[in-house]
């Protein structure tokens, strides 16, 4: 694909937190999303748990590849690897409470900890995020495997980094789309189609169109499923201009922000995309039984 979506206008009715994304420790981060109750880690972890685990029957063995799209500072793999919780982490990486340490004191305190933790589950995780100093966080303390800082929006992935992205089983995201768009996945594609094609898991607000992922996805030869009825709260909104500003966005779409962003929270929708006659052979409803 040569262009991507223009997501610009849809990303200016949400308050900017840029400033937040990559320092060398993820203390500034916690503290402003706390506040927030930003919550969509929890809220989307139960779902790739049920993911992960059908994989592991599917494909017979214990550990599963796993690529956290936007990954930042590590804390889907922090909650996925070790059974963590927002909170938990929002209370070890308190900006009060940790405010004298140093960047290089934080890592290492969080190399020990990790290590010392017991992993509750066999996962091996590949972040990417144009975040270098995020990616760095994330890759030194151990919650990733592998840190990957690439802004696939406007480069693509160098052929090595490509070929060793063959042995994903699952991609997944849970708030980059918006910020990343089809093209983004286009260039993934290649990579995690080029063996056993993986799974792709995105929790995306829905102030964001997804259809134009779908029919790239579409493409290579995926089919798409929406988790329909349910939503997952991101956050909560910023500010009272930040929350009309999103229920415009949502009403000039055609979607009631009734009950939830009418009600000052940012709403996430799931999808789940995998090559058709794996649909077919189990949907998604199936899929996420107990």
């Amino acid at each position: 694909m040569q262009s991507g979506s223009d997501f610009s206008g849809i990303n200016e009715a949400k308050h900017r937190m840029d400033h937040i994304y990559d320092h060398c420790d993820p203390r500034l981060y916690c503290s402003t999303l706390e506040h927030l109750n930003y919550s969509i880690p929890d809220n989307a972890k139960p779902i790739c748990q049920a993911l992960i685990e059908q994989l592991r029957k599917r494909l017979n063995r214990d550990t599963v590849h796993v690529i956290d799209l936007g990954c930042s500072y590590g804390v889907n793999a922090a909650l996925l690897k070790y059974d963590l919780s927002m909170e938990d982490l929002y209370a070890r990486w308190d900006i009060d409470r940790r405010g004298d340490d140093s960047c290089k004191e934080i890592i290492q305190s969080e190399q020990e900890f990790f290590e010392n933790l017991d992993q509750a589950d066999k996962l091996e995780i590949t972040g990417i995020d144009p975040a270098r100093n995020a990616i760095n966080f994330a890759e030194e303390t151990g919650l990733v495997d592998t840190g990957l800082a690439v802004d696939l929006e406007s480069e693509p992935f160098p052929e090595p980094v490509e070929q060793g992205l063959a042995s994903a089983d699952l991609l997944m995201s849970t708030g980059c789309v918006g910020y990343v768009t089809e093209k983004s996945f286009d260039r993934l594609m290649p990579a995690i189609s080029r063996e056993q094609p993986a799974w792709i898991a995105n929790f995306v607000l829905r102030i964001f169109p997804y259809q134009p992922i779908q029919n790239c996805l579409e493409t290579w030869g995926y089919e798409t499923e929406k988790l329909e009825d349910k939503t997952f709260l991101q956050r909560k909104v910023a500010s009272t201009d930040e929350q009309e500003k999103i229920i415009r966005q949502l009403k000039d779409r055609n979607i009631d922000p009734s009950g939830q962003e009418a009600d000052g929270n940012l709403m996430a929708e799931f999808y789940l995309s995998r090559p058709t006659e794996e649909v077919r052979q189990q949907p998604l409803h199936q899929l996420l039984q107990p």
